[in-house]
């Protein structure tokens, strides 16, 4: 088996500090978060020989290595924080599937990453049980699908559905596709920026005969875009798959007018229209990673001067409480007090959330 091979990069993935080649330096931060042990770690260190091989050794503010070596600042919890910030316990309707919305749910096909990224707002979830959900969940989930005809749209996430195997994605995706022959499926996956050898011509395969389905992938700076990874993403559009990207704004990876714009502006070029620009979640030990709402609002004004309307993507918030997915401009930032900003959701209902100190 090669490093070529996902398989390889997916059994060969860093998981301690021993793993950490000598060359590579740590901070006093770095060294701190791994000595501290197990029972202080929310989320274990997590990365693939291929994802961590773009992390400069000497560079603690590269923005690779800022989203997958963990520092010791995740040890501190901020009051607004919590282990569920989007409260997906409370819409939980059947195990792993999640109705938030009535026209779509997500279903969380299996909990295992290809990375544990450090701001993952599902470290209460990611690698606890290492395992997908077993053929009769799925089916449960999709006859539960099938009986409510709002639903328009399934997004698969996890975890990573692409971690699982052809034959058992092959499964599930038969499963949800008979009892919903119409179902527009989403798949979320961070493969492509993280183990590109993933996205093979047998998965691509299998996945076109499953539209109407989209790939909804995760990059979060232009180093990401490699030939490689670049190449995954041609395969998958090639084959008539539609893909779109998420972003997460974080602290010093890319939160900076020229950095947004070049990672939009080379996913265009790489066929890849930026969907959404996401404020960080109010998840557990996260908070080095959030850039304040009104820096983003700012940053938003910027990119509309340098790039154009394809390469924009939508600037969005989670809201902590449930209080679901808002566009965060102006007109939603209703007003602030001391400390939060109030924001509005297309319930009318408002919700606070905190500023950040930077």
């Amino acid at each position: 088996m090669d490093n070529s091979d996902w398989h390889y990069q997916l059994s060969h993935r860093l998981r301690n500090r021993q793993d950490i080649p000598p060359a590579f330096k740590l901070t006093g931060s770095e060294e701190n978060y791994f000595q501290a042990g197990s029972t202080t770690q929310i989320q274990p260190f997590l990365v693939t020989p291929y994802y961590f091989s773009l992390a400069d050794p000497l560079d603690p503010g590269c923005p690779i290595r800022r989203q997958v070596v963990p520092v010791d600042k995740e040890f501190v919890h901020t009051p607004h924080e919590t282990a569920d910030p989007l409260c997906e316990a409370r819409y939980t309707v059947m195990p792993g599937l999640v109705r938030k919305y009535q026209d779509r749910c997500i279903l969380k096909l299996t909990d295992i990453c290809a990375v544990h990224c450090r701001f993952c707002f599902r470290r209460f979830f990611t690698g606890v049980k290492n395992a997908p959900l077993t053929p009769p969940q799925v089916k449960d989930a999709a006859r539960y699908i099938a009986k409510h005809m709002k639903i328009r749209e399934l997004l698969l996430t996890g975890g990573d559905p692409f971690t699982m195997e052809d034959d058992r994605l092959d499964e599930y995706l038969q499963v949800i596709r008979r009892l919903n022959p119409y179902l527009v499926v989403r798949i979320g996956t961070r493969t492509p920026a993280v183990m590109p050898q993933r996205i093979t011509p047998a998965l691509v395969s299998l996945l076109s005969g499953y539209k109407p389905l989209w790939v909804v992938t995760h990059y979060n700076h232009s180093k990401e875009l490699t030939d490689r990874s670049r190449q995954a993403l041609g395969l998958l559009v090639d084959a008539g798959i539609p893909v779109v990207n998420q972003t997460v704004l974080l602290k010093d990876v890319n939160d900076k007018a020229d950095a947004l714009a070049d990672l939009f502006s080379r996913l265009v070029s790489s066929r890849v229209k930026p969907y959404y620009l996401f404020q960080g979640d109010l998840a557990e030990g996260t908070a080095h990673f959030r850039t304040d709402i009104g820096r983003g609002l700012s940053l938003m004004k910027e990119l509309k001067r340098k790039v154009s309307g394809l390469c924009l993507p939508l600037y969005a918030v989670d809201l902590p409480q449930g209080g679901g997915k808002v566009l965060l401009q102006e007109a939603t930032v209703k007003s602030s007090e001391k400390g939060f900003y109030i924001i509005e959701n297309y319930a009318k209902k408002q919700y606070k959330y905190p500023e950040e100190n930077n």
